[in-house]
């Protein structure tokens, strides 16, 4: 893809907030919020004065916030450690040990909206989406599945989606991509139709397959993207989706964003 210059392109946020006690989460963060009023006497405690003698904030302090939240909440980006400790029998990254190169890169969206709540997104569907595209992936693509589910974002139906398996995410891997995005919650089916399909069939690789295909090669995925809608071709843009550097971790919030040409 041609190179474009900053001021050429225009900025599509593809995030979710972190909120608290946000319904679209399964272990909903908390935030505890402390505004500039509040925050006046340890300011000025900080500095040995009063907080009258606060003379340009006019006796008000800081505002801050302390979040109770793990490393998977809001939009963020899975490490290969996330999914087992090693990957093709070598030890996985962790999200600070994710190459920055990975999480920058030319963006196409797959259209998967026409699938169900616990449909299985193959091989053949992504092909097919592909081949209606014209469009040929390349080392270094991040793939964007695009299935609706951001609309339901803040209630309990957010967890209504398709997913990939392990043979469609181990298709994209091997055609050099490194980050798989979708805008729902897991990049798999939902727990609820896996444990259905474990129900009736006793087969345990029903189970968390898109995840654990990374077992076998490491990839990173990012969850709960948003509008991916607003992206106004499916392909012809770039996608910054750089993660918190937390120490060792499975994974890293992020701001990711979509930059289109304008």
């Amino acid at each position: 893809m041609a190179t474009i210059p900053l001021g050429g392109v225009r900025m599509i946020d593809l995030s979710v907030a972190i909120e608290h006690d946000a319904p679209g989460e399964l272990a909903p963060p908390k935030i505890e919020y402390t505004d500039h009023a509040v925050s006046a006497r340890g300011v000025a405690a900080a500095f040995g004065c009063r907080p009258e003698d606060l003379v340009y904030s006019r006796g008000q302090g800081w505002a801050v916030e302390d979040l109770t939240v793990n490393s998977h909440t809001g939009t963020h980006i899975d490490a290969p450690y996330h999914y087992g400790a090693t990957s093709g029998g070598t030890p996985a990254k962790r999200i600070d040990e994710v190459p920055l190169e990975w999480c920058f890169g030319p963006g196409v969206v797959l259209d998967m909206r026409h699938k169900s709540d616990g449909d299985l997104i193959s091989v053949v569907d992504v092909q097919s989406v592909l081949d209606t595209l014209d469009y040929r992936l390349s080392p270094g693509d991040i793939v964007l599945i695009h299935t609706g589910a951001s609309t339901r974002w803040g209630t309990r139906e957010y967890f209504r989606q398709p997913g990939l398996g392990r043979e469609s995410t181990l298709w994209l891997v091997e055609r050099g991509v490194h980050v798989i995005g979708i805008d729902a919650w897991t990049l798999d089916r939902p727990f609820a139709a896996m444990a259905a399909d474990f129900k009736r069939t006793g087969d345990g690789r029903v189970l968390w397959p898109a995840h654990f295909a990374g077992l076998t090669s490491e990839y990173c995925q990012i969850e709960k993207l948003t509008n991916l809608e607003l992206i106004p071709k499916p392909f012809g843009f770039y996608v910054s989706c750089l993660p918190v550097k937390i120490k060792g971790a499975s994974a890293g919030w992020c701001r990711a964003v979509a930059l289109v040409p304008r």
